[in-house]
C-alpha cells in the first residue's frame, strides 16, 4: 500500500498547516505584504490548484531572506499535492534543515524520504525514517510509518516492514485501514511458514505481533492455536452517581438496519436469528435505555442481494447495519472499496479477508469449540487426547482446531480418526485406535466419564468427538462394551438443544461446550424455557441460532466499546463475547455433561462458576413474534 496522498483527508491535513504557518509569525517578522503573499498561496492551496500555490510560494521565497527555506518547504508540499514530487526534487535539495522550525524539520525528512522510494534508494529512505532522538509529531506519525515500512520491505526486510504495519495499523482508518491490513499479511506470508512458526513459538501471550502471525499462519492454510479470551470486565456496569438506567459503554445509534436471506436454503436459519434479535430487543426495554428504530432487509442469500440491501439500509438513514449472514454474502460487502456505515457481519468471509474500520465480526465457529475443548480437557489435568469425528465439515474444522490447541498448550495427540458414515458398529475402528481399556474387574469406562468434579477418577487422556446425536449415541456404547475407561468430550453437535432423556442415556458422561442460554445459564436474559413454549424458534437445535440473534442486538449497543477496550466482554446468550483486535467477536462457552439422560451445566468449569438458573423479572415484557421479514420495527415510547 502507498500512503494515500492524494487523498482528501491528507491534502485537509495538509491544507489547514499551511494556512497556520502563512498566518502565525516565526522567529524573523513578517511584513504586511509578506503575509499577505502567504495567504494568497495557502489559499490557492485550498482551492486545489496546488500547481500554482507551490509557484506562489517559491516566489515568496525569492523576496523573503529569513523564511525562504520555509516557502520553498511549503512549494514542494503541494507539487507532491499535485503528484509532482520529483519536480520538487530540486527544492528540497536546496532547503537548509537548520533554518527550519517546529515540525517543518519532520516535514522535509519526510519529503525526501519519500522522494527517495520513487528513486528506489531504500537505504536513504529508511535513514531519514529511523533518525533516533527525533521527535515526530502525532499528526506526522502515520506518514513515517507509511515510508518507514515501504523502505523495509525494498530493503528485504519483510518482517520489520510488517511490525511497522502493525504499529501504523491503528492511526488509519477506511480504506487506508483495509490496506495497510493486507500488506501486513502479505509482508508476513513472504517471511514463510517455517520461520513464523518458530517466530510465534517464542512470543509471549501479549505481544502484540502473536496475532498477526497467527492469522497469517491461517491465511497459509496452518490451523493455529485459539487462546481462550482474556474476559476482565463485562460491558454494562451500572455508573455510580448516574441515572439508574444509564450503564457504561451503552451506545445505540438512532437506526440499525438488520440484513438477512428471506427465501431459500437460509430461511429458517434467518427465522430464528431474526425472532431472536427481536425478543432480546424487546427485553431491553426493561431498563428504559434508550433503543433505535429497526428496519429488516432481504439480503437474498447472495453477494449482488447483500450489496443492494446494504447500500439500500444506507440510503434509508442507517447509522449501524447488523448482518448479513452468509460468508458470500460477507466476502461481498467486504469487498467495497468504502463501507459508510459500520457493520456487525454475523458470519466471517470465504475469502478470510480481515474487518477494517468500523467493521466487525460474529460468528457461530467449530473452531472455536474445538479449541475450547482442549483447553477444558487440559485444565481437568487431560494432556492426552485421541479425536474421533464425523466427516461433516465442521467436525474436521473443530478437530484441527481442537489439535492445535492441544499441541500449544503442551499436549499430546495420541491417535485421530474420522468415523466412515453410513456404518453403525465402530468395533474394528476401536479396535485399530488400541484405545486403553479398564481392567475385566472394574466397571465399564462410564465411571470415569461420570465422575464428579469433586471426586475425579484420576486420568492423563481423554477422547475428543465432533457429530451429531445419532452417531454419538451410537459411538458411546460401543466405547462402553470395549470397556474403553477414558472420559469424552465433545462439541455442540452431540446435544439436539432438547431434554429426551431416554434418547440420551446413551450419551451419559459426555462433557460438551455449548451456549449458557440453552440452560437459562446466564443471569439477566429473558428465560429459554419460557421463550421456548412459545416460539419454535427456539427449541430444539435452532435455539442456538435464536440466541445468536440474541447476541446480534445485545452487541449493538456495547460493540464499540469492546472493541476500544481490550479485556471488556459481554455475558451473551451464545456465550461471553468479547472482540479481539481484528473486529472478530469471540465466544466463551459453558459445559454441560449428559446425566440420567438429561444435559445440565457443569458447575466450576474453566469458563463457568456456579450460576443458578435465572427466570426475567416480573415486569418482563412478553416477548412476541418479531416483525415478518422486512419493514421496521419502533421501539415503544416510554
Amino acid at each position: 500500500m502507498r500512503f494515500m496522498r492524494h487523498s482528501r483527508v491528507a491534502a485537509t491535513a495538509l491544507l489547514f498547516s499551511l494556512l497556520l504557518a502563512a498566518c502565525v509569525p516565526s522567529n524573523a517578522p513578517r511584513s504586511p505584504a509578506e503575509l499577505a503573499a502567504a495567504q494568497s498561496a495557502a489559499a490557492l492551496a485550498t482551492q486545489g490548484q496546488f500547481d500554482q500555490s507551490a509557484q506562489a510560494w517559491l516566489a515568496l521565497a525569492g523576496q523573503s531572506r529569513g523564511h525562504a527555506d520555509s516557502y520553498r518547504l511549503y512549494a514542494a508540499e503541494a507539487w507532491r499535492e499535485e503528484g509532482q514530487l520529483q519536480r520538487a526534487a530540486p527544492v528540497l535539495a536546496g532547503i537548509k534543515r537548520q533554518n527550519l522550525a517546529g515540525d517543518e524539520p519532520v516535514r522535509l525528512d519526510l519529503l525526501r524520504a519519500e522522494l527517495a522510494l520513487e528513486q528506489h534508494d531504500a537505504a536513504t529512505a529508511l535513514r531519514l525514517t529511523t533518525q533516533p532522538r527525533v521527535t515526530i509529531p502525532a499528526a506526522l506519525q502515520p506518514r513515517l510509518l507509511e515510508f518507514r515500512a515501504r523502505a523495509m520491505a525494498a530493503s528485504g526486510d519483510p518482517w520489520g516492514a510488517a511490525r511497522t504495519r502493525v504499529e501504523l495499523d491503528g492511526q488509519l482508518s477506511g480504506f487506508d485501514h483495509g490496506q495497510n491490513r493486507q500488506q501486513i499479511l502479505a509482508l508476513l506470508g513472504q517471511v514463510g511458514v517455517d520461520s513464523l512458526k518458530q517466530r510465534a513459538a517464542g512470543m509471549q501471550r501479549g505481544d502484540r505481533m502473536l496475532p498477526w502471525v497467527n492469522e497469517a499462519l491461517s491465511q497459509l492454510g496452518v490451523t493455529v492455536a485459539q487462546p481462550t479470551p482474556d474476559l476482565q470486565q463485562p460491558v454494562g456496569t451500572l455508573l455510580p452517581g448516574a441515572d439508574a438506567n444509564v450503564r457504561e459503554g451503552y451506545k445505540v445509534p438512532t437506526q440499525v438496519a438488520l440484513l438477512l436471506p428471506n427465501d431459500g436454503n437460509y430461511a429458517a436459519a434467518s427465522t430464528a436469528i431474526r425472532e431472536g434479535f427481536f425478543a432480546a430487543y424487546l427485553d431491553a426495554g426493561r431498563n428504559h435505555a434508550p433503543r433505535p428504530s429497526v428496519r429488516v432487509y432481504d439480503s437474498q442469500g447472495t453477494a449482488d442481494g447483500a450489496l443492494k440491501a446494504y447500500q439500500q439500509a444506507v440510503s434509508d438513514g442507517a447509522r449501524l447495519v447488523v448482518g448479513p449472514l452468509t460468508r458470500t454474502e460477507v466476502a461481498a460487502v467486504f469487498g467495497q472499496a468504502q463501507l459508510p456505515v459500520p457493520l456487525l457481519a454475523l458470519n466471517h468471509p470465504d475469502d478470510k479477508q480481515l474487518p477494517a474500520g468500523d467493521t466487525s465480526e460474529f460468528g457461530l465457529l467449530p473452531e472455536t469449540e474445538g479449541a475450547q475443548a482442549a483447553d477444558h480437557m487440559i485444565e481437568r489435568g487431560i494432556r492426552k487426547a485421541y479425536v474421533m469425528v464425523s466427516v461433516d465439515d465442521f467436525a474436521q474444522r473443530a478437530a484441527s482446531a481442537f489439535k492445535a490447541e492441544l499441541t500449544a498448550r503442551g499436549g499430546e495427540l495420541l491417535g485421530s480418526i474420522t468415523l466412515p458414515p453410513g456404518v453403525t458398529s465402530y468395533a474394528d475402528v476401536i479396535a485399530g485406535m488400541r484405545l486403553p481399556t479398564a481392567p475385566a474387574t472394574t466397571e465399564p469406562a462410564a465411571s470415569a466419564s461420570t465422575a464428579q468434579p469433586d471426586n475425579p477418577v484420576v486420568v492423563d487422556s481423554g477422547i475428543f468427538i465432533s457429530m451429531r446425536p445419532q452417531q454419538a449415541r451410537l459411538l458411546l456404547p460401543q466405547l462402553h462394551i470395549a470397556r474403553v475407561g477414558l472420559p469424552v468430550f465433545g462439541t455442540s453437535h452431540v446435544y439436539e438443544g432438547s431434554d429426551d432423556s431416554a434418547a440420551n442415556r446413551d450419551l451419559d458422561g459426555l462433557e460438551f461446550c455449548d451456549a449458557p442460554w440453552l440452560f437459562d445459564a446466564q443471569p439477566g436474559l429473558p428465560s429459554h424455557d419460557d421463550i421456548a413454549t412459545r416460539l419454535p424458534a427456539a427449541r430444539g437445535g435452532a435455539a442456538r441460532l435464536f440466541a445468536f440473534g440474541m447476541d446480534a442486538w445485545n452487541l449493538v449497543p456495547y460493540i464499540e466499546w469492546m472493541r476500544a477496550h481490550p479485556g471488556s466482554y459481554l455475558p451473551g446468550a451464545s456465550g461471553q463475547l468479547a472482540a479481539d483486535q481484528f473486529g472478530r467477536v469471540r465466544r466463551v462457552l459453558i459445559w454441560a455433561r449428559f446425566q440420567d439422560g438429561l444435559a445440565r451445566p457443569l458447575g466450576g468449569s474453566l469458563q463457568m462458576d456456579d450460576i443458578p438458573s435465572t427466570a426475567p423479572p416480573a415486569n418482563a415484557e412478553p416477548v412476541p413474534a418479531s416483525p415478518s421479514s422486512s419493514g421496521t420495527f419502533q421501539p415503544e415510547s416510554r
